[in-house]
């Protein structure tokens, strides 16, 4: 009988669903035993991008927990802000729930945003260490002082775009994800776009103001954990400039260069992409356990 109950116990079925504010309900993959891996998708995707993370990571003996962002995906999309702070208090709503301890933080593209802002305040809340990869960080727009990366005013045409042919947009977000037109096949290309479609509109739009108009320098000096920074030297969304920065910024930071990437270096490179993951992961639980953090 006994072990009857713990094998319904251990096969029991997750939250798929977890509400972080009234009426406000965030989509989560939630699978596997071990020290928890948080995957923080980026624009205009959901937690479905880290299909060929997921297994590879439950395999290697982690608890895996992908958050979809309001507005996107499968969870809901109510009007109101998308700035990174309603996001962050978001995941924090979400890690306060499932009772979350010495997680390591995944952030990719805005993700890797918010993930900055997220770990920068009250000392990084359940997480101990943290992966940016392809993140839209410190500053995804050109400045007086920071002269890397896209133009305000190309924002704000791709804004425009959001509002007059979404379509359009994605298409065209599509055609520069990877370091070429080769680089991921029509079937992932596709599937990309398809998961795109699913976000919201305003969403969208007030998440491409917030990618505009953030500066994450402030945040980056704050940031005390380990981390881990993975980048496409081909990126043309996010450009290597940005995580050079990342790397001056985050005292206790690693960078690793994806020579034959660009943004979708979890799919381009996908087994390097998955092996520096785990290895990172690895090694800083082995750190935690013993009392040392680096």
């Amino acid at each position: 009988m006994e072990k009857l109950l713990t094998r319904a116990l251990a096969g029991a079925a997750r939250a798929e669903y977890i509400e972080v504010e009234t009426n406000i309900r965030l989509h989560i993959t939630d699978g596997g035993e071990g020290r928890p891996i948080v995957l923080i998708h980026g624009w205009p995707l959901s937690d479905e991008m880290f299909e060929y993370q997921y297994n590879d990571l439950l395999n290697k003996g982690f608890r895996v927990i992908g958050i979809t962002l309001r507005g996107f995906g499968k969870s809901d999309k109510p009007f109101g802000s998308y700035d990174y702070d309603v996001h962050a208090s978001d995941i924090k709503n979400v890690l306060n729930k499932l009772e979350i301890e010495n997680a390591v933080m995944v952030g990719f593209s805005m993700g890797g945003g918010i993930a900055v802002r997220y770990v920068a305040e009250d000392e990084g809340a359940h997480v101990t260490a943290l992966v940016l990869c392809g993140a839209a960080a410190p500053v995804w727009t050109q400045r007086d002082d920071f002269p890397f990366n896209l133009l305000k005013s190309e924002v704000d045409d791709l804004i425009d775009l959001n509002y007059a042919d979404r379509p359009m947009l994605l298409s065209r977000f599509a055609g520069i994800f990877s370091a070429s037109e080769h680089s991921l096949n029509e079937g992932i290309r596709d599937w990309l776009k398809g998961i795109g479609l699913s976000a919201s509109s305003q969403a969208m739009g007030e998440c491409l103001a917030a990618l505009r108009d953030t500066d994450l320098r402030p945040d980056l000096v704050k940031i005390k954990l380990p981390t881990l920074i993975m980048h496409g030297k081909k990126d043309k969304i996010c450009s290597f400039d940005l995580a050079e920065q990342m790397k001056a910024g985050i005292r206790n930071s690693r960078l690793i260069a994806f020579e034959n990437s660009g943004h979708g270096l979890f799919l381009e490179e996908t087994a390097r992409f998955n092996k520096e993951l785990v290895s990172f992961a690895e090694t800083k639980s082995e750190f935690h356990k013993s009392g040392l953090l680096i």
